[in-house]
């Protein structure tokens, strides 16, 4: 049997499933964001900034989109990018280290990072073991939330908001998809960490810095710093002359 392509199981009942999820988490977070200059990497069967408020938005990927590039080598200069979304990405990445080195490095002071991946402590992660053809989307490198968390931190990129989405079974058929609504609607209030899906909120950190302005009502040396030629006092002066 031919391995299923990224296409063909997105087009698939589940795969529309995932695209659905995923498109609500980045319509929520896109929306109050602003900036210049938006990117998307990947995935570019949804538009992730349809919802963003920024006039410049691209969207890059190996093959397609508006700029073909990898995504440990961005052709864009540094500090330019006010909002990147990144789904999926890291898991099929050759180097999630370059990758995540790249997006801080392109990224403004307080630019924000979304980005989207397949949570190994879930439902989804035990079908990816249990996986006999290995294909799309299951793959994919395993990387928790707490590591790529960790890895953000190191970078310089704090974390803002995040959780986990898609809390049904990977069954992929249309009728057991609408049979796990209801736990669907379950998990989505209470948000227990065992979502197929977990995103991640960061912005770029900048140290404070504090502005020291002078006084100018001081001098700006002190006296007891300046070396002066000591006075004679008159009384040794007409000592000197009478000798």
């Amino acid at each position: 049997m031919l391995p299923i392509t990224q296409q063909n199981w997105l087009s698939s009942p589940l795969g529309r499933y995932l695209l659905a999820s995923e498109q609500a988490i980045y319509d929520q977070y896109v929306a109050d964001i602003f900036g210049f200059n938006a990117l998307q990497i990947g995935l570019l069967e949804m538009d992730l900034l349809q919802q963003s408020r920024i006039a410049k938005r691209l969207h890059v990927d190996i093959s397609a989109g508006d700029v073909l590039c990898e995504s440990e080598y961005l052709p864009f200069a540094s500090s330019t990018i006010d909002l990147l979304c990144l789904p999926h990405v890291l898991e099929f990445s050759q180097n999630q280290h370059q990758t995540l080195r790249e997006v801080e490095r392109v990224l403004v002071p307080e630019g924000h990072l979304i980005l989207t991946g397949y949570n190994p402590m879930s439902a989804w992660g035990v079908r990816r073991w249990f996986s006999k053809r290995r294909h799309y989307p299951w793959c994919g490198a395993t990387l928790s939330l707490r590591r790529i968390t960790d890895w953000l931190a190191l970078l310089g990129l704090e974390y803002v908001s995040g959780g986990t989405q898609a809390f049904i079974f990977p069954i992929n058929d249309e009728k057991w998809i609408q049979r796990q609504q209801c736990i669907e609607r379950f998990a989505t209030k209470w948000s227990p960490p065992m979502g197929g899906i977990y995103y991640i909120v960061a912005k770029k950190r900048v140290v404070n810095m504090h502005l020291i302005k002078p006084n100018w009502k001081k001098s700006l040396v002190k006296s007891a710093l300046v070396a002066t030629q000591q006075k004679t006092k008159p009384t040794q002066r007409n000592n000197r002359k009478t000798q």
